[in-house]
């Protein structure tokens, strides 16, 4: 999951060697995203960067995959 998010591969590029199928993992990422597992580890994240100073909303982006274009957008 993390190859994915940090190369910008499909799933479907996922190298062999890491011992599971790209439908496998996918398919663990569409379970945990569901369950919200990633939501702890980002605030714990954010709140880690806030202390410090360097949380930078300026930098914030919304990852266009997953926003749904309700009215077909290009």
């Amino acid at each position: 999951m993390v190859f994915v998010a940090t190369t910008g591969c499909t799933w479907r590029q996922l190298p062999p060697a890491f011992g599971a199928s790209w439908q496998r993992v996918h398919r663990r990422f569409t379970e945990w995203t569901a369950a919200r597992v990633w939501a702890k580890p980002h605030r714990i994240l954010l709140e880690e960067l806030g202390a410090v100073g360097e949380r930078d909303w300026s930098r914030c982006a919304i990852d266009p995959v997953s926003v749904r274009a309700a009215k077909g957008g290009t």
